[in-house]
């Protein structure tokens, strides 16, 4: 419980601060909301670990975990991608926004397609709400399967994916 309030106000609280952006090209996608990204200013190291800030993809291991890792792979791999970072998660991730040289919102993407759910915390909606609205109302993606389950749900009942 403590592990879940401390990671919800985290999220919250990255949200909520400025960002600082990185550039780079998008090297490895582990599933539906994080990626790998060989950094512009450092091509020579190893790529940094994001994950995506305000979304929350099913688990591999759960129903519709290949479909939102499949998604996002399609989207971004081998793209060049601009990452406003905020924080480092729990699990040494970067936390942070993801978007292609067009502009285009990664994760608004996810959501608005059905491949996974705005983060919610405290009762509140998270900021992919209108799109994750919206997706419902098409039963997108996942948000037409009535048995979809949360990941947050899914990791409570079955923990994390091996």
């Amino acid at each position: 419980m403590k592990l879940a309030f401390a990671s919800v106000a985290l999220l919250a609280l990255t949200l909520a601060l400025p960002a600082h952006a990185l550039t780079g090209i998008v090297t490895h996608v582990s599933d539906g909301d994080t990626v790998w990204v060989r950094r512009d200013d450092a091509p020579r190291r190893k790529p940094v670990k994001l994950r995506l800030a305000g979304i929350d993809a099913p688990e591999r291991c759960q129903p519709w975990g290949a479909e939102a890792s499949a998604a996002l792979t399609q989207r971004v791999l081998h793209r060049h991608v601009e990452v406003p970072t905020r924080a480092v998660d729990n699990y040494g991730r970067l936390l942070g926004g993801l978007y292609l040289d067009d502009g285009g919102d990664v994760a608004a993407w996810m959501v608005a397609n059905g491949h996974a759910w705005s983060a919610r915390w405290h009762r509140r909606p998270g900021p992919y709400a209108v799109q994750e609205q919206a997706a419902r109302s098409r039963r997108a993606g996942l948000f037409g399967d009535a048995a979809a389950i949360e990941p947050w749900v899914f990791r409570k009942a079955h923990g994390p994916c091996r």
